[in-house]
């Protein structure tokens, strides 16, 4: 069974399950502080504390200006989990979440993209609208920086999924694994990123929740077994498996539903000209929202 007994397998899975060890191993030090996020869980409105609601709007933000720049699922997933350390450990006030989320962001893209597809500082702050300088966004990231002790590129739960998956296609030779699409799988992870209760759970758990309810829904029953292998090889309990299933579910059929909120970057093409629009490099365009799964698509 996986990461249980790897007696016969090849060298790939050996080198994937060795991973997954160092990233199990790792992933406590890039959790955010459960107290600081209990804090923001139970404030309310009141203009002067940092609130769920008001999380929740600045990662939707994020996701926007990522879709908007074509930016990899890595940079927005890293910029979430930046973020919400940032915010478990100080309390941000409300005025200075945008510059908070944008340096995560930021520093996120700069860790995961290619050099040459780096925007300005001043290039996201004016297609972002945001009211603070290119001297407020270097201060702040110092402050983020050493908040989060110099730690910026961990596990997330972005590599747990990808990790997960690949361990899984590797234990089953069956055609019926082509079910089991990883850019379907990391669109549900952006939409659970967007939601508040996600952040208090870790990656590994998160990640193994998001490919469990696949597994479930596609009546892919021959990965079960698998499944099960990487939870105890993960040390998940049977409870918080079920548990954060349950909230994926939950997550993914809301955001399906007309009741969802979801993420417009229509602000951010409004206040792009046409001389700006011809200096952007072109991965800078505009592109399209990406489909969450048939089951958990938006409806306009």
């Amino acid at each position: 069974m996986i990461g249980i007994d790897t007696q016969g397998a090849s060298s790939e899975v050996l080198a994937h399950v060795n991973l997954l060890n160092v990233q199990l191993e790792q992933e406590p030090k890039y959790q955010p502080r459960i107290s600081g996020l209990k804090v923001i869980e139970s404030a309310h409105e009141n203009g002067i504390r940092m609130t769920v609601r008001l999380r929740e709007l600045e990662v939707k933000d994020l996701l926007s200006l990522s879709q908007f720049f074509g930016f990899s699922t890595d940079a927005f997933v890293l910029a979430v989990s930046l973020l919400d350390r940032f915010l478990g450990l100080m309390k941000v006030q409300p005025k200075h979440l945008c510059c908070v989320g944008l340096c995560c962001f930021y520093l996120a893209v700069k860790v995961t993209e290619e050099e040459q597809g780096i925007p300005l500082a001043s290039d996201l702050i004016r297609i972002g609208q945001y009211r603070f300088t290119v001297s407020d966004m270097m201060r702040m990231e110092n402050i983020i920086l050493e908040k989060l002790h110099w730690r910026v590129k961990g596990p997330t739960v972005l590599s747990f999924l990808r990790l997960y998956h690949k361990l899984i296609l590797n234990c089953s030779s069956s055609e019926r694994n082509k079910m089991l699409n990883l850019e379907r799988l990391e669109s549900q992870l952006k939409a659970c990123n967007c939601r508040f209760v996600f952040s208090k759970t870790k990656g590994s758990t998160l990640a193994l929740s998001i490919l469990a309810l696949e597994v479930q829904t596609q009546k892919l029953h021959e990965l079960t077994e698998a499944i099960e292998s990487l939870q105890q090889h993960s040390k998940i309990s049977d409870h918080d498996l079920f548990h954060w299933r349950g909230r994926v579910a939950e997550c993914l059929a809301e955001y399906s539903s007309s009741r969802c909120s979801r993420p417009s970057n229509k602000k951010l093409m409004w206040i792009v000209s046409r001389r700006t629009s011809r200096q952007l490099h072109h991965s800078h365009r505009v592109t399209p929202l990406p489909t969450i799964p048939e089951a958990a698509t938006c409806t306009e």
